[in-house]
C-alpha cells in the first residue's frame, strides 16, 4: 500500500523516530497510526534488549526540593554518550521524570517506571527514547526524602554528581548548607557518624592496618593496638562529621556547624554517574 508523506511526517512528529523508520512502521501496520506507534515502541524495546550489555555511564543527575525544604527527590538517568546527555530533548524528558518522582513521592526506580507522563508510562518513554536515539538509556537511581528537619541539595556543574543532605533542623544560612553538601561531593564520606559505618568495612580496615604493621616488623600484640590508632585516622577521612572541613582544615565538619550554630547532619545521599 502507498504511505503518504503527510502520514510519515505526522508519525515522526508524534514519536520523534526517523523518517525511514516511520515509513516502515506505517507499512508494517497497514497505515494504522496507533499500530505504527506500537511498532516503533516494540522496535525501541528490541534496541534496548540488543544494547543491554552496553555501558550507560553518561547522563544526568537532577534534584528538586520543596520550597519549605522538607521534601526532595534526586534521580540519575543514564545514557552512553555525553552528546546525548547534552541533548535538549533528553534533558527535558529527564526533568519530566524528576517532576513525577517529586509529585508522587517515588522512592524506587521500579515505582517510577510505572508512573505515567503524557499518557504513557515512563518505562515506555524510555523504550521510545532508545528507539529514537539508538543508545542504552535507563533510570539508574531514585532518592526521595521527607523530613521534619531541613534539606539541602547540590548539583555539581555538569550534572554528573549530586548531593542531598538532611539536617536535624532547618538550615537558616543557605551557604552553610551548600558548603556541607559540597564537602560530601568532594570528600565522598561513607557515613555521617562512625557508628553508621558498616561493621564489615571497619573489620576490613582493622585487618589491613594490622597486617601492614606486622609486615613492618611490629609484634602482633602491638600491631593490634596500633591498628586502632590507624582506624581513628580512617574515621577522620571517611566519616562526615569527623572529616576536616575542606575550607578550613583546622576544624572538623562538626565543629564548623557548631561554630555557626547550624544543625548537625542526620543523613545524606550522593549520586555520581557510573557509580554502583
Amino acid at each position: 500500500m502507498s504511505i503518504s508523506a503527510k502520514d510519515v511526517k505526522s508519525l515522526r512528529d508524534k514519536t520523534g523516530a526517523g523518517m525511514m523508520d516511520c515509513k516502515k512502521a506505517l507499512k508494517e501496520s497497514g497505515g494504522d497510526m496507533d499500530k505504527a506507534i506500537e511498532f516503533l515502541r516494540k522496535k525501541g524495546q528490541k534496541v534496548s534488549e540488543k544494547r543491554a550489555d552496553r555501558e550507560a555511564d553518561q547522563g544526568l543527575v537532577l534534584s528538586r526540593i520543596s520550597d519549605d525544604a522538607t521534601k526532595a527527590v534526586m534521580i540519575e538517568i543514564n545514557c552512553e554518550t555525553d552528546f546525548v546527555a547534552r541533548n535538549e530533548d533528553f534533558q527535558n524528558q529527564a526533568e519530566k521524570f524528576l517532576d513525577v518522582a517529586f509529585e508522587n513521592e517515588i522512592a524506587t526506580v521500579s515505582e517510577l517506571l510505572q508512573e505515567e507522563v503524557d499518557g504513557m508510562t515512563i518505562e515506555k518513554h524510555l523504550e521510545s527514547m532508545i528507539g529514537k536515539i539508538g543508545e542504552k538509556i535507563e533510570i539508574n537511581k531514585v532518592v526521595f526524602v521527607k523530613t521534619d528537619g531541613g534539606l539541602v541539595d547540590y548539583i555539581h556543574p555538569g550534572n554528573q554528581l549530586g548531593v542531598l543532605v538532611e539536617f536535624e533542623d532547618q538550615v537558616e544560612d543557605d551557604q552553610i548548607g551548600k558548603n556541607v553538601a559540597m564537602q560530601i561531593a568532594a570528600m565522598n564520606p561513607l557515613a555521617v557518624v562512625r557508628d553508621n559505618v558498616d561493621a564489615s568495612v571497619v573489620e576490613k580496615e582493622l585487618e589491613i592496618a594490622k597486617d601492614q604493621l606486622i609486615n613492618e616488623g611490629k609484634p602482633k600484640e602491638i600491631a593490634e593496638k596500633a591498628a586502632k590508632g590507624k582506624l581513628r585516622r580512617f574515621y577522620e577521612e571517611r566519616v562526615l562529621l569527623e572529616q576536616k572541613y575542606v575550607k578550613d582544615n583546622a576544624i572538623s565538619v562538626k565543629e564548623y556547624l557548631e561554630q555557626n550554630d547550624a544543625p548537625l547532619v542526620r543523613s545524606f545521599h550522593r549520586l555520581q554517574l557510573g557509580e554502583s
